[in-house]
C-alpha cells in the first residue's frame, strides 16, 4: 500500500479497495496501521490519503520473477515504443535496475547475452502466453526443461532440454537449447510448447557457446533469395516492419509507390505474406515467385467459388 501511495499524490479509499481488492473496512484498518508503525499517511475526507512529503521507503528489492521481467521488458520497451518514449524509458529502466543487488544486477547482465530480438516483435504465443518466464529462469538457473513438444515433422515428441536463450525471428518466439534427444543445439518455438516443466537438475555451461554467434552461424548456413516487389505508398511501412531477413533497398516508382529489394529464406512463406496485402503489393522478381502466386491465388479462388455455387 505504501508503494502504490508512494506512486500518487493522492488515492481515494475506493481505489486502493478497488485496487487490492478487499473492502473500504479493511483500507482503514491497514491505515490506521500504517500509521500505528510510523509511516506518516494524511487522510483528509473527502479527498482521500496521501503520504507526507518527502517520505520515502527504502530501496526496493526486486524478486527474481520481476527481475526478469524487467529485462524482458526492457528489450520489448524498444520494440513497441518509439524514438520520443525510447530514450525516457530507458533512463527509466536504469534507475530500477540501480536499486537491484549486485546478483540481481548479475542476472540480468548474463540474460541480456541469452535474448535477442530481431525485427518488430509481438508478444509470445503458446501455453496460454505463460511459457516466456519460466523458461528465462530456467536459462538464468541453468535449469533443465522437459517439453513436450509439437515439431512440424515428426508431431509431438518429449525431451529433455538444456535452455541457453531466448530469441525472436521470423515473427516468431524460440528456446535455443541443447537437446539431449537429438545431441545437437535446437530452435523450439514457443508457440509449439505442448507442455513445459523446469526440471531441479541444473547443467554446466556449454563451453564457448555465444547465443549471438550461434545465431550468426545458423543463420548463414540458410540461403537466403533475392526478391523485388512493388509496394503502395500505404503498404511501404510494413513491408519495411515484416521484412524479417533484411530488406535491401527502397526506391520510388515510376508510376507511383516504391520498388523494394528484400531477402528471405522461403519462398513459401513470402508467397503467403505478399498475398496478405492483396492488391497493394505485387511481386517482380524472381519468375518462380510470381508463378507461385499466381497459382496459390487460383486455387484460394475457384476455391471460393465452389463455395458461392453450392
Amino acid at each position: 500500500m505504501v508503494t502504490y501511495l508512494q506512486g500518487r499524490r493522492v488515492v481515494r479509499a475506493e481505489e486502493l479497495a478497488r485496487h487490492f481488492e478487499v473492502s473500504e473496512r479493511t483500507i482503514y484498518r491497514d491505515v490506521a496501521a500504517l500509521s500505528e508503525a510510523g509511516v506518516p499517511v494524511v487522510g483528509e475526507a473527502g479527498v482521500g490519503y496521501s503520504l507526507v512529503k518527502g517520505y520515502h521507503l527504502p530501496p526496493v528489492m526486486f524478486t527474481a520473477e520481476e527481475a526478469t521481467a524487467l529485462a524482458v521488458g526492457e528489450n520489448l520497451v524498444r520494440q513497441f515504443t518509439d524514438e520520443s518514449m525510447a530514450t525516457p524509458m530507458e533512463t527509466a529502466l536504469l534507475k530500477i535496475r540501480s536499486v537491484l543487488p549486485p546478483d540481481r544486477q548479475d542476472e540480468l547482465d548474463r540474460l541480456a547475452h541469452a535474448m535477442a530480438i530481431e525485427g518488430r516483435c509481438r508478444l509470445p504465443r503458446g501455453l496460454d502466453r505463460r511459457t516466456l518466464l519460466p523458461i528465462q529462469q530456467a536459462v538464468l538457473a541453468r535449469r533443465v526443461l522437459h517439453l513436450r513438444y509439437c515439431a512440424r515433422e515428426q508431431g509431438e515428441t518429449e525431451r529433455d532440454v538444456e535452455p541457453l536463450g531466448v530469441v525472436y525471428y521470423g515473427d516468431a518466439w524460440y528456446l535455443v537449447a541443447w537437446c539431449r534427444l537429438r545431441g545437437d543445439y535446437r530452435h523450439f518455438k514457443l508457440e509449439r510448447v505442448l507442455d513445459l516443466q523446469v526440471l531441479s537438475e541444473r547443467f554446466q555451461p556449454r563451453a564457448g557457446f555465444s547465443l549471438q554467434e550461434h545465431l550468426a552461424s545458423a543463420r548463414a548456413a540458410v540461403p537466403r533469395i533475392e526478391v523485388r516487389v512493388w509496394a503502395s505508398d500505404a503498404a511501404l511501412e510494413r513491408v519495411r516492419r515484416e521484412s524479417f531477413a533484411g530488406m535491401r533497398t527502397e526506391a520510388p516508382a515510376s508510376n507511383g509507390g516504391w520498388i523494394v529489394s528484400l531477402q528471405t529464406y522461403s519462398i513459401d512463406w513470402v508467397v503467403r505474406w505478399l498475398l496478405s496485402f492483396g492488391g497493394e503489393v505485387e511481386a517482380l522478381e524472381p519468375d518462380s515467385l510470381r508463378q507461385r502466386l499466381a497459382e496459390t491465388a487460383r486455387a484460394v479462388a475457384e476455391k471460393y467459388a465452389e463455395l458461392a455455387a453450392s
